[in-house]
């Protein structure tokens, strides 16, 4: 059995993980995060401004919250939500049904290393708080700028660091110790939710990512701390 904070991100170990939370994953976000995460997929979709027309691509899609939230009406035209766990995917599609998105937005299986999709085919691509799950992150942005169309728009929400300094011994102080006791408790998974911030202290948020967007291409690339730097909206445009 892999350790707790065994940073091992292979597709499988990975989709394994998520496959194994998918009943819980949804509650146990609204709960840990106090239902901000609501809020911050919010200011994602906003920062594709979206009028209705557009193909967003959603990667790292899990139960399919970015993608729903993105195919309600005078949003998007058609969502595409791409993820490798199927029992993540099939809690997404369930949710699809009997809701005003039905129609618009489908859900399938692939890689963020390597997806599924035509080059320049999509108005936006999104990432919620999958990027850092990805074993080569530079080669899912690679992917991203690929499927993107000229002038189309990027929006990622990964977990940071607060910028407050006295704010952040507290926040670390939950991440470390509360978060994984509810997390195992509520998901009954030994290691996904002491993954979870072992995962984000290992990864390089803030203007380090942003740099790596540019690097595959993206340009007018912002990294804005959101609930004081506890997230961070990075957008771009191809």
């Amino acid at each position: 059995m892999a350790a707790e904070t065994d940073l091992d991100k292979s597709p499988r170990r990975i989709a394994g993980m998520f496959d194994a939370i998918a009943p819980r994953y949804d509650l146990l976000n609204t709960v840990l995060s106090a239902g901000l995460d609501r809020y911050w997929r919010r200011h994602a979709i906003r920062s594709l401004e979206l009028t209705g027309r557009e193909t967003v691509l959603d990667v790292c899609t899990g139960t399919g919250d970015v993608a729903l939230a993105a195919a309600r009406p005078g949003r998007a035209r058609r969502v595409l939500g791409v993820d490798f766990a199927g029992a993540m995917l099939s809690r997404a599609i369930e949710k699809a049904h009997d809701t005003p998105c039905q129609g618009t937005v489908h859900f399938v299986r692939g890689d963020a290393m390597q997806l599924p999709v035509s080059s320049a085919t999509a108005d936006g691509v999104t990432i919620a708080f999958g990027i850092r799950n990805v074993a080569l992150p530079e080669t899912a942005c690679a992917e991203l700028y690929r499927v993107v169309k000229p002038g189309g728009r990027l929006a990622i929400l990964e977990f940071g660091l607060p910028v407050v300094p006295a704010v952040r011994p507290i926040y670390l102080w939950y991440f470390h110790h509360v978060l994984p006791r509810i997390g195992r408790a509520v998901s009954r998974h030994a290691a996904a939710y002491s993954y979870l911030p072992a995962s984000v202290g290992a990864f390089p948020w803030g203007e380090a990512f942003a740099e790596l967007l540019r690097s595959a291409g993206f340009r007018n690339v912002r990294s804005r701390p959101l609930t004081l730097g506890i997230v961070y909206l990075y957008t771009g445009e191809k």
